[in-house]
């Protein structure tokens, strides 16, 4: 540890000789804090924390005698990246470095895509949450800097630096980033900075621990006033249950679109999460199998690593074969950067994870040599392509996310807050929703219909078959009051497709059975052409619908792209690839998938064709 007070070092001695906690020493001698804060919980026994003393974290004056003494220039979050430097980054210098360049710091993936489906930009980004430099330069899907996002004045014309969708992110999207404290509801409580992350929340967001001085029914507290290295889905999940959804969708949640029962066993309501009432699906294996986000997704990952990503997919590291290998290859125990998994060990011909939280030992299937089933047989080793073209969660993912037509509502009569800036006389509390000043508009959100099933696929930015969802469809309303000034309203994006849009994901609903050969190949929706069922025109007033295509159709029968992709490089399957997929279908209508491969082709098409003919004449 860099630094330790004067006054510590003072009281050490004493309190050593009587026998109390070093922990507790300041607080139990100067009557201070611990006078009203019985009970409290110490934040960390790690060796290098334990002496730490409440001033030296969050300011104030430990021997005062009043709380407004005591609570004098305190910051109430020691971990919020306003003052960190000050504390976290006295020892972890690099680490908080590191973590202002994070994604979950500047929202650049979010904030670039937003923005392009607004048609105020490229997929380039050029945006964060504030302005910052990169710490380490030079590596693919990387920047060298960001600015800060613009704001929207709606007295100017629209324009690329005056857009309503910076509004939007300001007024809406942008409360998961870890420079503020998040929304203010079940489901989403948590603090800012590292705490954002290191102290656990309840899905409540009330205290449960001993200190008398706060009350347990009061939101926004944490469980504990303790730090935390074992961060738990749902700890993840206060922010990642938005966008692709990955957080609920890991556990076996999808938002309900409005029924399904909404009482308990007792006759009482339900509460919403997140804003939400939930149906619950399949959950991801590894989810059931016991592991935490924290056993696939590494410390460079989420802390940052210096660089500016510009995009999520940029940022991962982890791959299905990290652990499982492939077909041909053993499993590599590494990320795609080279870095060690290191809760993944060889034992013998074993490999074993053991999870981070429980230390629970898990064998890993490993696919080099494995007994596999008829149809992963033909899957994954008689058709070849499938495993050097499609990603893993293409077949294996059971399900995906897919919320359709996002109808936002701008009011620009109604001032709100922007979770870019606050006000406070604590600056760790600037981030905070009470405290946002108001200089963005107020926003109200709807969707058309939500949908599970069958999702799309599509080409990622690795130029690998993927699941693809419905990204940002913004419907535009705006309006001043009563008064009407824009509505459902559309974008088109720099490249000239709709900013109605479709991206790849890995949802993170994996499943040991996959998609079937026939779902894939026969469903013109997986081929992202949509289920030909949405009368996208009459479903809006007077048949005026902004477009001309359904929501979930994002290319045409020619390969023609009708939607965008926010994805460098993603984008739907071309004609040729629609043609040779569906060609297999058609094959499977008769033959199976197993009877392809087993038999292989007719000799020749004469004789395939003399096959079908004698086969028509006898249904005849």
């Amino acid at each position: 540890m860099k630094k330790v007070t004067k006054r510590l070092l003072i009281v050490i001695p004493a309190v050593l000789a009587m026998g109390i906690s070093t922990a507790h020493a300041e607080w139990d001698e100067d009557k201070g804090c611990l006078s009203c804060h019985e009970g409290i919980e110490q934040f960390s026994e790690i060796e290098e924390m334990a002496d730490l003393t409440c001033v030296d974290c969050h300011n104030g004056d430990g021997a005062a005698t009043t709380l407004e003494a005591g609570h004098k220039e305190l910051w109430v979050n020691p971990s919020d990246l306003r003052v960190i430097d000050k504390t976290c980054g006295e020892c972890h210098s690099e680490e908080v470095e590191n973590a202002k360049t994070s994604m979950h710091a500047t929202m650049a993936g979010m904030i670039s895509g937003t923005r392009y489906n607004f048609g105020s930009q490229t997929r380039d980004s050029i945006h964060a949450t504030y302005d910052v430099k990169a710490l380490k330069t030079g590596r693919e899907g990387t920047v060298e800097s960001l600015t800060q996002l613009p704001s929207y004045d709606p007295t100017k014309a629209e324009s690329d630096t005056n857009s309503p969708g910076d509004d939007y992110l300001r007024n809406q999207c942008l409360r998961c980033h870890i420079w503020s404290d998040g929304h203010q509801r079940d489901g989403d409580y948590r603090a800012s900075g590292c705490a954002a992350c290191h102290v656990e929340y309840s899905n409540a967001g009330t205290y449960e621990g001993g200190d008398k001085a706060i009350d347990k029914t009061q939101k926004d507290r944490p469980r504990q006033h303790r730090l935390t290295k074992k961060m738990t889905v749902d700890q993840c999940q206060h922010c990642h249950n938005r966008g692709g959804r990955t957080g609920v969708s890991y556990k076996g949640m999808m938002e309900s679109d409005g029924y399904g029962t909404p009482y308990n066993e007792d006759g009482s309501k339900q509460g919403k999460l997140h804003g939400k009432h939930y149906n619950f699906l399949q959950a991801d294996l590894h989810y059931d199998a016991g592991m935490s986000c924290i056993d696939c997704h590494m410390k460079t990952e989420m802390h940052g690593d210096g660089y500016l990503y510009t995009k999520k997919e940029h940022a991962v590291e982890v791959r299905c074969e990290t652990c499982h290998g492939t077909t041909s290859t053993d499993a590599t125990l590494k990320t795609s950067r080279g870095n060690p998994m290191n809760n993944l060990k060889r034992e013998g011909k074993k490999v074993v994870l053991t999870t981070k939280n429980e230390g629970k030992k898990l064998n890993v299937p490993q696919l080099n040599g494995a007994e596999l089933s008829e149809e992963g047989y033909v899957a994954m080793v008689k058709i070849a392509s499938h495993m050097e073209k499609m990603e893993c969660s293409t077949c294996h993912a059971a399900w995906a996310p897919q919320c359709y037509g996002c109808h936002a509502k701008q009011d620009i009569g109604k001032p709100n807050g922007d979770w870019l800036d606050g006000e406070h006389s604590d600056i760790s509390q600037l981030g905070k929703k009470a405290n946002l000043k108001k200089e963005a508009f107020s926003w109200n959100e709807s969707r058309s219909y939500v949908r599970w099933e069958t999702p799309a696929l599509g080409i990622n930015h690795r130029g690998k078959v993927s699941t693809f969802i419905p990204g940002c469809q913004v419907f535009l309303t705006q309006v001043d009051g009563e008064k009407s000034i824009v509505t459902n309203k559309t974008y088109v994006t720099k490249d000239g497709t709709s900013g109605i849009s479709h991206n790849p994901i890995q949802p993170h609903t994996m499943s040991k059975k996959s998609r079937t050969c026939e779902e894939c190949h026969t469903n013109p929706k997986v081929l992202g052409l949509g289920s030909g069922q949405y009368d996208i025109k009459r479903n809006f007033p007077d048949g005026q619908a902004p477009i001309n295509f359904e929501l979930e159709r994002f290319v045409d029968e020619n390969g023609k792209q009708l939607q965008s992709t926010s994805h460098e490089e993603a984008r739907p399957f071309n004609k040729e690839e629609m043609d040779r997929i569906s060609r297999v279908g058609a094959c499977l209508a008769c033959h199976g998938s197993k009877e392809i491969t087993a038999n292989g082709k007719a000799p020749d098409d004469v004789t395939h064709k003399k096959v079908i003919q004698r086969m028509v004449e006898k249904a005849r």
